[in-house]
């Protein structure tokens, strides 16, 4: 206002002294003034204008902070998490027109081990996003809405497994538990607060445990494996890909799977409310880098996997049984009506255990980000949102792989061929990285060497995840229960 007022009280009181002047003095005195005031009208006008143009660019010059959760230890984060920060999706679509034009962005991404903590960090307002599974989601929201002002939005999910695999229980390898009926009176441990924490109590509830039929313990995913491998813990709950880390390097054995729930498993993205209402195209741009993370894996698995394996540590074979061809994760950003059911299902689970506030879901769970985001894409988020994935359909007729570690990938249509491949290989010396078989009862992809193999009278093998199914499947063909290395005997 000060800079505005001066000038324009200045040729008032100037043309005020031409009229003390001669005819001839007074005509140029007005020219001069005449033009003097024209000069000055016109800089109160562009004045003005930059005045009006500010009051509708607020964020023009503004740096604008974005913090995100992830945990590059858990591979159903990913598409939201270390691929976006690594091939930075994120900048290449963050707006930079319109009231963006002269913004700067801020981004900071803090790595957590589980989704606990990093609801207590947007809650202190140092997170805007968070990627986190099933349980936590549900949570943070509540956790949320149980304050007075404060609210999280769940904008879009990451990856799903229909059948629940992901999270799973699991005992020291020579642990003479195989089922989860035998872990009555043993000390389990899981990182509270978790999806694999959810998953323990509803197994638990499923097969009529009581808190006092077995001793809880809260562990980090790391500690956990650490003492299943030393055989201090007599289980481990954990979630993806810990359970394939112990399998893969030998130390531990699943009893239990997440698919036994009959829950699907999902991870996705929740992000403060009011930096959502402040930067709604922030929100969308986000999702759309996850969408383009997703078809990045999808467009090149192995790639992927050995890049991943780089940013992250967890072994490159671990992450093919997650994100390769019939692996254990689909990769999708909607929010389909199921995910709601399975979030509201997970959420009566801990209202049971007395562990969670309300959710109001409606309030909650929005699809106008991701929406946006597919729009912007050109993508159909209808049709994506109709299709689901089960792994006991999808799977059906894949091959069994053989990943050699000069030469690639081999596949094998049938077991008998894919058990004499390997047997071959032993032979020569050669070394394999990894082998892939599918369970013949939920369709997942398994490690071959931790599978169990049944012989039937025909010479036909099938492969299981578990033991009961194995030898139910045994029972029925009058067939006989193998491990890998008595099946790769038998195959010769």
């Amino acid at each position: 206002m000060h800079s505005v007022s001066t000038p324009t009280d200045r040729p008032v009181f100037k043309s005020t002294s031409v009229f003390k002047s001669t005819s001839h003095e007074k005509a140029i005195q007005f020219l001069k003034t005449s033009a003097l005031l024209r000069m000055t009208l016109l800089m109160i006008s562009v004045t003005a204008l930059m005045t009006v143009l500010v009051g509708a660019a607020p964020t023009m010059a503004q740096t604008i902070k974005i913090g995100i959760g992830h945990q590059s230890m858990c591979t159903d984060t990913y598409t939201a998490g270390i691929v976006v920060k690594e091939l930075k999706l994120l900048e290449k679509h963050l707006p930079k027109t319109g009231k963006y034009k002269d913004a700067e962005y801020d981004i900071s991404w803090s790595d957590y081990s589980s989704g606990g903590p990093i609801t207590n960090q947007m809650m202190a307002n140092k997170l805007n996003f968070g990627v986190m599974g099933d349980y936590p989601l549900i949570v943070n929201g509540a956790k949320f809405q149980a304050t007075e002002s404060l609210r999280t939005l769940y904008v879009a999910g990451t990856g799903y497994n229909l059948k629940g695999s992901g999270n799973a229980i699991v005992v020291p390898k020579d642990s003479d538990i195989y089922s989860i009926q035998q872990l009555k009176g043993k000390s389990i441990s899981t990182p509270v607060g978790s999806a694999a924490w959810g998953m323990l109590l509803k197994a638990m509830q499923d097969n009529g445990f009581s808190k006092s039929d077995y001793s809880l313990k809260n562990q980090s995913p790391a500690v956990g494996a650490a003492n299943i491998a030393a055989g201090k813990i007599d289980a481990h709950s954990d979630f993806c890909p810990w359970s394939e880390i112990m399998e893969f390097r030998g130390t531990g054995r699943k009893v239990y799977d997440g698919s036994e729930t009959g829950v699907p498993y999902l991870h996705g993205v929740v992000v403060r409310e009011d930096f959502a209402k402040a930067y709604p195209e922030v929100v969308t741009a986000f999702l759309k880098a996850v969408y383009e993370a997703g078809e990045w894996i999808n467009s090149d698995p192995m790639a992927a996997v050995e890049a991943m394996e780089k940013w992250t540590g967890v072994e490159k074979e671990v992450l093919y049984i997650y994100f390769s061809k019939g692996g254990h994760l689909t990769l999708d950003p909607t929010i389909k009506p199921k995910w709601v059911d399975a979030l509201k299902l997970d959420h009566g689970v801990l209202t049971r255990e007395k562990a969670i506030p309300p959710l109001d879901f409606d309030a909650w769970i929005t699809e106008d980000f991701v929406k946006a985001a597919y729009a912007d894409l050109g993508k159909d988020y209808g049709a994506e949102k109709s299709t689901l994935i089960n792994p006991a359909k999808a799977n059906k007729g894949l091959p069994n792989e053989i990943w050699h570690a000069r030469d690639g990938i081999s596949t094998y249509s049938s077991v008998m061929d894919f058990l004499k491949a390997v047997s071959a290989f032993n032979a020569t010396g050669a070394k394999l990285n990894s082998t892939y078989v599918y369970d013949a009862e939920t369709g997942l992809k398994l490690f071959g060497k931790v599978a169990f193999y049944v012989k039937g009278k025909d010479g036909s093998i099938a492969t299981f995840m578990r033991k009961a199914e194995a030898d139910a499947h045994a029972q029925a063909v009058s067939g006989t229960v193998l491990s890998f290395d008595e099946a790769l005997t038998e195959a010769g």
